[in-house]
């Protein structure tokens, strides 16, 4: 239609006169290839730039801060650190010792009883069954000792450090083996020490006359020349000991075990003077390594004795470097040492605790001393890489490999680091030796990426890797954990007289604080100021009954029902407003400038805006705010067959949610340790009428109190001890916490100490809080030998994985405490 209004010459196509003709057919098509041209050239250099830019975030991910490390690269070497540069840094076994390095020389303990059905122990395990384990003294850096209590008999572990040289020293063992009653038939069994490379180094094995392993001398970068020596065992009853020895490789140290396992064979024991019965046992033989062994292999030196109880076995670490020797640390010398240290640690723990003076006995001190002892030999070096995902990287990518000294929160279930974990570990560590508290911290913040995220997790080589169900393995750079290290960081700073080398570090860190509590405002922020959401909350409404939100570190606390971007979460604020304190505490005491931390803490702490955003009137106390509805319940959904179709094929029945009531924008209705946080943290003002609203709560039996503890959920919200899924039993839905009781035992001494119309009932709750916490640990120590993840808020027994000596521990401040 167009050519036909043209070629009749139509007005509305005719050139003005005054123009020029129009191109050439073939200059038009140059101009229109001219324009794709251009628009490719922009089309692909916007794609090449998004594409950049996501391989930058890819990478951004995985980079860490660009600060100076607060820790030089070799502040962990036997130059720097001499004192600690050996230690029980293997707290995943029962005994263990490694250097403060990434490829240390290992060595081990297992044990084997040769009577009924052998067990071979190594790694702890809660399915050992063993009635108690754990140190009852470790003073974090010169010794330890450990009682392990298997079926019919118990093991005393021993060790000593004794510094001189260039390479960290010498050390020694001692394990006694003694019958539980000693009127029953002897009981046989095999104790085994093994040495282990791990990449690097070297070992060779001596052998006596009679074939036994008497030594092993090796090499490796950080220890230079070094020998081990193993005495002749004494004791044995009927003397009956025999000797085995296996030299070999294995494919990494989480897999010395297994080795161990398939180089067992019968074998016959050999009586002393060739007199009596020999005995068949389960010994050393032959195994059968890999027959091309990679250069990150593992060689392996493991000695077997096998001997009747009762029974005692040494092991001798001496360091070639160790010009003047005073002899060899065992024997005689060994108690000697051992018995100067215990003294050293008694008076220490004595002038820093001041148990006896307030009143306890000398079991329930001995039981504080247990508590320390076993967080500090919960104390572990790990090396590695975390597995890290973002959404930028749809495979998991590498962290840069690290090093972490780090508290443990249970060395059979949890034995790695975890971030939230780590700042309640920190405040009794810090009360006992603030050096060491300063280094862990130090560590951590240098785990710190570009954006300042750091992985909640800490899975750091293979060997701690094997301890962990793979979806747990990889980390998002979106998930948070709570800021407790500004707990910590509180405590350490509380008296404002920071040793020198905790101000140099503390300058250091800095940069890596600022960008810390940056990253937290920036992606944990909520829709309004001053209001904030965790992040990572499991979206799947059909499986949970309520979905989790791990990064809170309170797992299934019930939240909104429904995730949103609405979502203001008050213990996330709370905890906040602490950093936000204690950055312009650091920012003051370092010389800079902390307007910024003044103004948020100001604002935080504001009190009105707090009950603005989270007061619940309803509740009658602070909640979370979200899409929510309280009318939901699991059911079973049953899936029937359609016609013709195989029965067998019908998918099992699944529980899934059934929501009866449409969610709404409201204040979450659970009352519980979320609904404390403005009191745990101290956040209100001790004349808040919400204060004592509070306490009203804590003290009624019907909701939070009971006689062992504050429980995590009221008794009257509709999640009370509810599961989650059918295979996720309830959690933080009822149970006692030992960190959360702590916070509330903390806040309620320091208002009974501020001016304000609550003070008095502060007081009567402290004290009747504390005396509860008290007994039904100490109790339930006594009773089952361990201390443990949570207790039952019905009957105080612990009940989670035990030994659970990371938090639960802090039961030694809350018997610290002044009153």
């Amino acid at each position: 239609m167009t050519r036909d209004r043209r070629r009749h010459g139509g007005s509305e196509h005719r050139p003005p006169p005054s123009r020029k003709p129009p191109p050439a057919p073939g200059r038009e098509w140059g101009r229109v290839l001219l324009v794709a041209i251009l628009s490719c050239v922009i089309g692909l250099g916007a794609f090449g730039y998004g594409s950049y830019m996501k391989w930058r975030q890819s990478v951004r991910v995985v980079t860490l801060h660009p600060a100076p490390p607060i820790l030089t690269p070799n502040s962990s070497s036997p130059e720097a650190s001499p004192d600690l540069f050996w230690g029980s840094y293997r707290p995943q076994v029962y005994l263990g010792m490694k250097t403060r390095s990434p490829r240390s020389v290992v060595t081990g303990l297992m044990w084997l009883s040769q009577s009924g059905s052998p067990s071979l122990r190594h790694t702890c395990e809660q399915g050992d069954g063993l009635s108690r384990y754990g140190w009852l003294m470790h003073d974090g850096v010169n010794f330890g000792i450990q009682e392990i209590n298997d079926k019919g008999f118990t093991l005393r572990t021993e060790f000593v450090k004794r510094p001189g040289g260039h390479h960290g020293g010498d050390w020694s063992w001692r394990i006694v083996g003694t019958p539980n009653d000693p009127s029953s038939p002897a009981q046989l069994v095999s104790i085994f020490f093994y040495v282990a490379t791990d990449g690097q180094g070297s070992l060779t094995p001596h052998v006596d006359g009679s074939g036994r392993l008497s030594s092993v001398t090796g090499t490796s970068e950080e220890l230079g020349r070094f020998t081990i020596h193993i005495p002749r065992a004494q004791g044995g009853a009927s003397g009956h000991i025999s000797y085995n020895h296996l030299v070999t490789v294995c494919p990494g140290l989480h897999h010395i075990t297994d080795v161990v396992r398939s180089s067992m064979r019968d074998r016959f024991s050999h009586p002393a003077a060739d007199t009596g019965p020999k005995r068949r046992y389960f010994g050393l033989d032959i195994h059968h390594p890999p027959s091309h062994p990679g250069s990150d292999h593992s060689h392996i030196i493991i000695h077997q004795v096998t001997l009747y109880l009762p029974a005692q076995v040494e092991i001798l670490f001496e360091s070639d470097s160790f010009a003047q020797r005073p002899g060899p640390l065992s024997g005689v010398a060994f108690s000697t040492e051992l018995e100067k240290h215990k003294k050293t640690m008694e008076d220490r723990f004595r002038e820093r605790f001041r148990l006896e003076e307030k009143g306890f006995i000398a079991e329930q001190v001995s039981f504080a001393q247990a508590a320390l002892s076993n967080m500090l030999g919960g104390m572990g070096y790990f090396y590695g890489s975390s597995l890290v995902r973002s959404r930028y990287n749809p495979e998991p990518a590498s962290y840069p490999p690290a090093p972490l000294y780090t508290a443990v929160p249970s060395r059979s279930f949890f034995p790695r680091g975890f971030l939230w974990d780590e700042g309640f570990h920190l405040l009794l560590i810090a009360r006992w030796s603030p050096p060491l508290a300063w280094q862990s911290l130090a560590h951590w913040l240098d785990l710190m990426n570009a954006d300042g995220w750091i992985p909640r997790e800490q899975i750091l080589g293979p060997e701690a890797r094997s301890k962990v169900p793979a979806e747990f393995v990889v980390q998002w750079d979106e998930n948070a954990n709570p800021p407790t290290l500004f707990l910590a960081l509180r405590q350490l700073l509380a008296d404002r007289e920071v040793s020198s080398e905790g101000l140099q570090l503390l300058r250091r860190a800095y940069p890596r604080l600022q960008t810390w509590y940056s990253w937290f405002n920036n992606t944990q922020n909520g829709l309004l100021p001053y209001t904030y959401r965790w992040r990572g909350r499991d979206r799947d409404t059909l499986r949970f009954l309520n979905p989790k939100t791990l990064t809170s570190g309170l797992d299934d606390y019930p939240r909104a029902s429904h995730p949103s971007d609405d979502e203001r979460h008050v213990d996330l604020r709370c905890w906040m407003t602490l950093a936000s304190e204690v950055m312009a505490t650091i920012s003051d005491l370092l010389g800079e400038d902390g307007a910024r931390y003044k103004e948020y803490h100001m604002a935080l702490a504001d009190n009105s805006l707090l009950d603005k955003l989270h007061w619940s009137e309803r509740l009658g106390a602070y909640a979370d705010y979200g899409n929510h509805t309280q009318n939901v319940a699991l059911e079973w959904e049953h899936f029937r067959p359609v016609p013709g179709q195989d029965p067998r094929s019908v998918p099992p029945p699944r529980l899934i949610r059934v929501v009866r009531k449409s969610p709404k924008l409201q204040f979450v209705g659970a009352l519980g340790y979320v609904s404390l946080f403005p009191f745990l943290l101290q956040v209100l003002s001790p004349d808040s009428p919400k204060l004592g609203r509070l306490m009203d709560h804590v003290r009624d039996a019907d909701r939070l109190w009971t006689p062992y503890g504050i429980r995590s959920l009221s008794k009257s919200s509709p999640m009370f001890m509810q599961r989650n899924t059918e295979h996720d039993p309830p959690y933080w839905r009822g149970p006692i916490w030992i960190n959360i009781n702590y916070l509330l035992v903390s806040a309620l001494h320091r208002y009974s100490q501020l001016d304000g119309p609550y003070r008095e009932r502060a007081l009567g709750l402290y004290r009747e809080l504390r005396t509860n916490l008290i007994s039904n640990l100490y109790r339930q120590y006594i009773k089952s030998g361990f201390l443990w993840e949570q207790y039952n808020d019905q009957t105080g027994h612990g009940q989670g994985s035990h030994p659970f000596t990371g938090w639960s521990s802090l039961i030694v401040l809350v018997m610290a405490e002044e009153y």
